[in-house]
């Protein structure tokens, strides 16, 4: 982690260390994890397997007319999948960040993708991990404030490069040079002239294959970080022409959809538009590389099952498959990300399986990726450090009993603040035929072929998601209200009309109440008797300590 981060989190490790009195060790103890069993005596393994700009349902289980993932739905049939699962934010870092400490954004203080080190919490996953005994790796991309030496094994990916041993194939370093020159945002038109095993997927199993049988008998917690399907969008045979561009599926909607999208929504098309490969012109090839991007993702999933199966391995791990955003292929005459709060955005890919997981469906379950750093503290029986605001799935994931309420809604909000920029700014675009961003420091001070940028994520935008509903409302006060079972697309917005005034005033309500719950309870205080918190224990669930129904009048 950065110093600047490292530092607060030390600082305030200190100050509740400091502050608490004799009387008080149980509020101590509620920040420091506790192993439910010794190392080497039967914790789960833990492999956290994160994609990256990875739409949700995209898979033949979930309705996608295409059969892209086999191996994910069958991942999902030994185990759970949340249909409902979203990001907490719609873009890399600050979205990986709440996987890793549970907080929302406003709490981690992460807002865009260049202010990792400004992280802020008490433990992260691999703390507690570390706590309880186990032995930590990355294999892949990281995007955090995490950096190698805070972890026991580390192979770092970005899109455009790759981890080489001293001995590497040199087709490595020949591959990472023509990614380069392609671009981390680039459509290819052509497919990649580097087989499959010097793809970074392969490369990465291969990595994590290494730390698994590396680990001996201590419990292990890997992350396996795929830079796919996020640009640059190219794939080798088999996987090029594996779902041919004339064969994909239509969009929801081409650029004609733009209008009812807002003015940031039309320039971001129009700095797409200027790119060294425009993606509207090709925008069956953009869906037709996506997909197979998916499978040559599916199959390197497979590779890792059958090599835990082989070692005996899968009835003592625990396998999360999970995303840190979507992506718009295409629809809208859009693609990557950039703009708003929609589904192809917010909603993300959830699945675990694994030890101590019933294989159950689920209905009507809302959940976040912030949810998946409580649930992983509880599969390991360690404590849930103070600060985190996501709810543990664990008991859900066993079969037990939890409440509906808990699980009834969920929410997500973009934007680094300040106010929108629209026409009458006037920004500049690239020239057209500008290559588009690299991720490196070079591109920190211009305005490239990025989507993420001052105007994309000027702002600030809040989402709830609750039944067949989905309101969205930011610092303007200017709202949209959609009915996504009729209306998935969210091309009719329904803010103030009066036949659906119940259903809006119930979802401003849920939205005020996630704002309130998702604001950061770090630094605690002297937690002692006169100040001392009331923790959600077990599970960080609200809904059980509720004497009267959300949104219902009641003084506590």
């Amino acid at each position: 982690m950065g110093a600047g981060g490292m530092k607060r989190r030390e600082l305030l490790l200190s100050f509740l260390a400091s502050t608490v009195p004799l009387g008080a060790a149980d509020a101590l103890a509620q920040a420091t994890p506790r192993p439910a069993v010794k190392a080497g005596g039967g914790a789960p393994n833990i492999i956290l397997m994160v994609s990256d700009q990875h739409r949700a349902g995209m898979t033949k289980a979930t309705g996608y007319p295409l059969d892209t993932s086999p191996g994910l739905d069958a991942l999902a049939r030994r185990g759970v999948r949340f249909d409902h699962a979203y990001c907490t934010a719609p873009l890399c870092v600050p979205s990986r960040i709440s996987m890793l400490t549970g907080r929302w954004p406003e709490a981690h203080r992460v807002r865009m993708n260049l202010a990792a080190r400004d992280a802020f919490y008490t433990q992260d996953l691999y703390d507690v991990a570390k706590a309880s005994g186990y032995r930590t790796g990355l294999a892949g991309k990281n995007h955090t404030y995490r950096t190698a030496k805070s972890l026991d094994f580390w192979r770092e990916y970005s899109h455009v490069s790759g981890h080489k041993e001293p001995n590497a194939d040199p087709r490595y370093a020949a591959f990472d040079a023509w990614m380069k020159q392609l671009g981390a945002g680039s459509l290819s038109l052509e497919p990649t002239p580097f087989s499959a095993e010097v793809q970074y997927p392969y490369r990465i199993v291969s990595d994590a294959i290494d730390f698994i049988d590396g680990s001996g008998d201590q419990p292990f917690l890997l992350q396996v970080g795929f830079p796919e399907p996020h640009t640059p969008q190219q794939v080798p045979k088999p996987y090029w022409d594996m779902f041919p561009p004339d064969k994909v599926p239509p969009r929801a909607a081409g650029p004609e959809a733009l209008e009812k999208l807002g003015a940031r929504a039309r320039w971001l098309f129009e700095l797409e538009e200027r790119a060294d490969v425009p993606d509207e012109a090709h925008w069956q090839r953009y869906v037709s590389n996506y997909l197979g991007a998916l499978r040559m993702i599916d199959d390197q999933l497979v590779r890792l099952v059958k090599h835990l199966e082989a070692r005996g391995m899968m009835e003592n791990t625990v396998i999360v498959y999970v995303a840190d955003h979507g992506d718009y292929v295409m629809d809208y005459g859009l693609g990557r990300k950039g703009v708003g709060l929609s589904e192809a955005l917010t909603r993300i890919p959830m699945i675990f399986a694994g030890a101590g997981i019933k294989a159950n469906t689920l209905g009507g379950v809302f959940t976040s990726n912030a949810d998946l750093m409580p649930t992983l503290c509880e599969a390991m029986g360690a404590e849930i450090p103070l600060g985190v605001q996501g709810r543990s799935l664990w008991p859900i994931l066993q079969g037990k009993p939890y409440p509906a309420d808990e699980f009834r809604s969920i929410y997500a909000g973009v934007g680094v603040g300040g106010l929108y920029y629209d026409d009458k700014d006037d920004i500049a675009l690239p020239p057209r035929g500008a290559p588009t961003a690299n991720g490196g420091e070079d591109d920190r001070n211009r305005l490239s072929g990025d989507t993420l940028n001052k105007v994309t994520q000027s702002g600030n935008a809040k989402m709830v998601r609750m039944g067949a509903w989905k309101l969205v409302y930011d610092m303007m006060g200017y709202g949209q209200l959609y009915h996504l079972p009729t209306d998935p697309h969210e091309l009719n917005n329904r803010f103030g009309q009066p036949d659906v005034a119940r259903e809006q005033a119930a979802l401003m309500a849920e939205l005020a109440m996630w704002t309130i719950r998702a604001q950061d309870s770090l630094p605690t205080g002297p937690q002692n008797r006169k100040y001392q918190t009331k923790w959600a224990r077990p599970h960080n669930w609200y809904a059980p300590y509720r004497r009267a129904p959300a949104g219902s009048a009641f003084i506590p």
